[in-house]
């Protein structure tokens, strides 16, 4: 994979000012909106004994992290509409490559995200967390983000643009939106491991194989179904 290519892709995406508002200026305003409202007053949260905020900053960093690897669906769909996936053909970077730069380019601005949410936090609300802590959670929901990218390559490899905005939103609610009598169906979905592994990390305790492993095995099926895809469209191209 050419690192060049790949910053260069990171780098037009952070430049998407659509992306950029969902990824990063929304997390940031329901932090500050929720935080202010419910975390203020130190409240701890008897099921995970983190505090609101704390909990709450892990959840708006969660988001914006599922945005980053989301959004790639939106990039694949344009460079397949313009033709541009099979222009790369031609060159030395191979299909592998271009999938994984997708992958690599979420998890950069991810990054970004993830840091901007939790340094609003402390700054501005004066959350209170060790910094190994604030760092395990932000590793945490970091590498539980890869399953989301996946699943945005396999809509950018599937939709149209014109069927593009309403799959992904279908998909968005789908994973982050579940009514409480649905908890065995969320316990299944990547989100709420995604979310697990946030709160695991900032707890500083807890056992994070379970969550590993629901995320592995959904890396692993996406993975597959990439592969598959991805051959089959470049045999009928």
């Amino acid at each position: 994979m050419n690192p060049r290519y790949v910053l260069l892709e990171a780098g037009r995406q952070l430049r998407n000012v659509r992306s950029l508002v969902f990824t990063f200026v929304v997390p940031i305003a329901m932090l500050l909106i929720f935080g202010t409202a419910y975390g203020a007053d130190g409240a701890v949260d008897p099921a995970t004994r983190l505090p609101w905020l704390v909990e709450t900053t892990v959840q708006m960093a969660g988001y914006g992290a599922m945005m980053a690897g989301l959004s790639q669906a939106f990039a694949i769909v344009n460079e397949r509409s313009i033709g541009w996936n099979r222009q790369l053909r031609l060159t030395p970077l191979t299909g592998t490559a271009y999938l994984a730069s997708k992958v690599v380019a979420a998890l950069l601005i991810a990054a970004a995200s993830i840091a901007a949410v939790v340094i609003v936090s402390v700054l501005a609300l004066q959350a209170h967390l060790g910094a190994g802590e604030w760092f395990a959670a932000g590793a945490g929901l970091w590498i539980g983000i890869v399953p989301f990218a996946l699943i945005a390559i396999l809509i950018g490899q599937f939709a149209r643009p014109d069927f593009a905005q309403p799959l992904f939103m279908v998909t968005f609610l789908g994973l982050s939106i579940l009514p409480a009598w649905m908890t065995d169906v969320a316990h299944a979905v990547p989100s709420y491991w995604l979310n697990r592994l946030g709160q695991l990390g900032a707890a500083g305790s807890g056992d994070v194989l379970v969550p590993m492993l629901v995320l592995g095995a959904w890396t692993a099926a996406l993975a597959a179904l990439i592969t598959w895809r991805y051959r089959h469209d470049a045999a009928r191209a």
